[in-house]
């Protein structure tokens, strides 16, 4: 059985058909079905967030001089939070109309992605009013009192109240703002 394999198949000197069986053969394996679902692809980062994208709904008290605002998003698809928030005080219209407060930065800003649904928080604390109603600041400076608040997030506003349906008093046009950090859902 000189030139002969087992199984009946010739045996040739060329190296050619092996190697091209081979190749053909690990094509197969590479590409055959299910390997779609395994394959890691390198996928596009996600796109900045954008204010239509993104909801709250109250500011959630944390003491008698901050809040914590949490935004979601609310797609379409993911997106990437970036940064810190601007703030303004606003009255009960178009949050257009507001008076911007000047934000002190308080940590490090890092992206955050936001899958649909996923949420980021920012904690704003303002310098106290002090004593009981007619309050005082204790700069001499008078108090500002208003129903709402915009928070400048994702090239828009939002505008929101303190969720136990009070107001924002604070004294001076001064607000520290952390930079958003992701949440859970």
């Amino acid at each position: 059985m000189k030139g002969r394999a087992r199984g009946g198949t010739a045996r040739t000197r060329s190296r050619w058909p092996v190697v091209a069986g081979a190749v053909t053969c690990g094509l197969l394996l590479v590409a055959g079905p299910g390997t779609a679902a395994q394959e890691t692809t390198r996928q596009a980062p996600a796109p900045p967030c954008a204010s239509e994208q993104l909801i709250a709904d109250s500011a959630q008290r944390t003491g008698g001089d901050g809040v914590r605002i949490t935004v979601i998003n609310d797609g379409p698809g993911a997106c990437v939070l970036r940064g810190f928030p601007t703030v303004a005080l606003a009255g009960q219209g178009s949050p257009d109309r507001n008076t911007p407060l000047k934000v002190v930065r308080q940590g490090q800003a890092r992206p955050v992605q936001l899958e649909v649904g996923g949420r980021a928080s920012t904690q704003l604390t303002f310098t106290p009013v002090l004593g009981e109603a007619d309050g005082y600041c204790a700069s001499g400076a008078e108090p500002t009192v208003a129903p709402s608040l915009v928070l400048g997030v994702g090239g828009g506003g939002l505008q929101l109240a303190p969720e136990d349906g009070g107001d924002f008093a604070l004294c001076g046009t001064t607000v520290r703002a952390t930079a958003f950090r992701g949440s859970g859902s």
